[in-house]
C-alpha cells in the first residue's frame, strides 16, 4: 500500500506538471496573437528558449536555493531507489519538474511586457539569472522553510503567508519584474506621438490570442488543483473556486471593456491568477467576486498603463500579472475568512506584508536585472531591426515566408512565370 500511495502521488504531480508545460504554449500564442506579424516567430521562440534556459538554471541552482535540495548525486539516490534523504519512486525529481513549470512563467510572463524591441540573447541571460537566484529566494521565503520567514510572519500576524498556487510568488513577482523590464527597454517606436497621443496597434490576430487564453484557462486547473503535491491533499474547492473566478473575470471585462475580446480572454486570466492564492480557502462566491475584481482591475490598469502613464507593457503582464496578482494575495486575507464563507486560517494583514514584500523583491530585481544587462549588453534592437521586425532580424525567417522574405518572395515569383511561360 506504501508503494502504491507513493507511485499515485508521483502520477499526480507529474501530471500537474505536464499541465502546467502545456499552459507555456498557452503563453506562446497569447503573444502571437497580441504582437505584429513581423514579431510572431520570435514570440514562438523566446518561450520555448526561455523555458528550456529556466529549466537548467533552476535545476543546477535555483531549486536548491529556494528548497536546500539539489540532484548531483547517482540515480539511485535521488530516484529513492536506495533509502536516504530522497522519496521513493522519483517523487522529487517530478516535484521538481512541477515547480519548474512555475518558475519558467517568470519569463514567459515578461516575455509579452518586451514583445517586439528586445534583444534575444540579453533576454536569456536575465531568463537564466532570475530563475537561478532571484525567483527561487522568495519562493524559498515563502514555500520553502528559508530564513524562518513564515514562522516570523505567524508570530507577528498570528498565521503564515498563504499563497497556495502563486498569485503573489509566481504571477505578482512576474509582473513586477517585467515593469522594470519594460520601463528600461522603452516604448515602441511610432506607439507615442510627440503630443502625448497614442497610436493604436491592434493585435495581429484575435484566434491566436483566444487560442493562447483558451490553453493557459485549461492548464490552470493543473497549476492550482495540483499545487496540493500529493493526492491526499487534493480539494474539489480548488477547482471550483478556479472556475468561478475565471468566469467573474469574463463578466466583469466583458461589462466594463464593452465587449472587446482581447479584454474578454484576459479577462479569464485575470481572475485565475488572482484565485491562485486562496483557492484552497473561499467560498465559491468569494471565488467569483475575486475573479469579478480582478477582470475589471484588469482593463482599468491596461488602459492607466498604455494611454496615461505611457508604459508600453505589450501584451499587458503588469496589469495582469502584476497588478491581479497582487490584489489576489490580499483577497486570500479578506474571501478565505470564515465570517464571509472561508476556509479561515488566514490574516489579512499576514497578507498584504507577504504581498508588499513580494512586490518590492520583484520590482527590485526587475530593475536590478535588467538595467545590469542594459549597461552591459544593451537591450533593444537598433531602429532598422526593430522596423524590419523581430522575426527577419534575429531568426532571419518570418512567420509567412513567401510574403516578408524577399529572396523567397522573388524566388516564388520567378517560378510562377516560369510556369506561365511554359503553359
Amino acid at each position: 500500500m506504501e508503494s502504491t500511495s507513493a507511485g499515485i502521488d508521483v502520477l499526480f504531480i507529474l501530471l500537474g506538471a505536464v499541465m502546467v508545460l502545456a499552459m507555456h504554449a498557452g503563453f506562446a500564442f497569447l503573444e502571437v496573437g497580441t504582437v505584429r506579424r513581423k514579431n510572431q516567430v520570435n514570440a514562438l521562440v523566446k518561450i520555448l528558449t526561455d523555458f528550456a534556459v529556466s529549466t537548467c538554471a533552476y535545476f543546477f541552482i535555483g531549486y536548491a536555493v529556494a528548497y536546500g535540495i539539489d540532484f548531483l548525486a547517482s540515480a539511485k539516490v535521488i530516484s529513492g531507489a536506495t533509502a536516504g534523504s530522497f522519496a521513493p519512486k522519483g517523487y522529487d525529481l517530478v516535484r521538481f519538474f512541477f515547480l519548474a513549470t512555475f518558475a519558467a512563467a517568470i519569463p514567459a510572463i515578461i516575455s509579452g511586457g518586451i514583445a517586439e524591441r528586445a534583444k534575444f540573447w540579453p533576454q536569456l541571460c536575465a531568463t537564466a539569472v532570475i530563475t537561478a537566484v532571484f525567483y527561487p529566494s522568495f519562493e524559498g521565503l515563502v514555500w520553502g522553510t528559508r530564513l524562518g520567514f513564515q514562522q516570523w510572519v505567524t508570530n507577528t500576524f498570528g498565521a503564515a503567508f498563504h499563497d497556495f498556487a502563486g498569485s503573489v510568488v509566481v504571477h505578482a513577482f512576474g509582473g513586477w519584474t517585467a515593469l522594470g523590464a519594460v520601463v528600461l527597454l522603452g516604448a515602441r517606436r511610432g506607439r507615442y506621438r510627440k503630443n502625448g497621443s497614442v497610436v493604436g496597434i491592434p493585435p495581429s490576430n484575435i484566434p491566436f490570442l483566444a487560442l493562447g487564453a483558451w490553453i493557459l484557462s485549461v492548464g490552470w486547473f493543473g497549476f492550482n488543483v495540483m499545487s496540493a503535491q500529493k493526492m491526499q491533499g487534493i480539494s474539489g474547492l480548488v477547482a471550483l473556486n478556479s472556475l468561478f473566478a475565471m468566469v467573474g473575470g469574463i463578466l466583469s471585462a466583458l461589462a466594463v471593456s464593452r465587449n472587446d475580446p482581447g479584454f474578454i480572454h484576459n479577462g479569464a486570466l485575470a481572475g485565475l491568477v488572482a484565485v491562485c492564492a486562496g483557492s484552497d480557502v473561499m467560498h465559491p462566491v468569494g471565488a467569483l467576486a475575486t475573479g469579478a475584481i480582478a477582470g475589471a482591475l484588469f482593463v482599468w490598469a491596461f488602459n492607466q498603463c498604455q494611454n496615461k502613464w505611457k508604459i508600453d507593457d505589450v501584451l499587458g503582464v503588469w496589469p495582469l500579472h502584476g497588478f491581479c496578482g497582487a490584489m489576489g494575495g490580499i483577497a486570500c486575507g479578506v474571501f478565505g475568512q470564515e465570517a464571509l464563507g472561508g476556509m479561515g486560517g488566514v490574516s489579512l494583514m499576514a497578507q498584504i506584508f507577504g504581498t508588499v514584500l513580494g512586490v518590492a523583491a520583484a520590482t527590485a530585481t526587475g530593475f536590478l536585472v535588467y538595467g545590469t544587462l542594459k549597461m552591459v549588453m544593451g537591450l533593444r534592437l537598433d531602429p532598422e531591426q526593430e522596423f524590419r521586425g523581430a522575426d527577419l532580424s534575429i531568426h532571419q525567417i518570418g512567420a509567412y515566408p513567401e510574403e516578408e522574405v524577399p529572396a523567397y518572395a522573388d524566388d516564388v515569383a520567378a517560378q510562377n512565370n516560369l510556369a506561365r511561360v511554359d503553359a
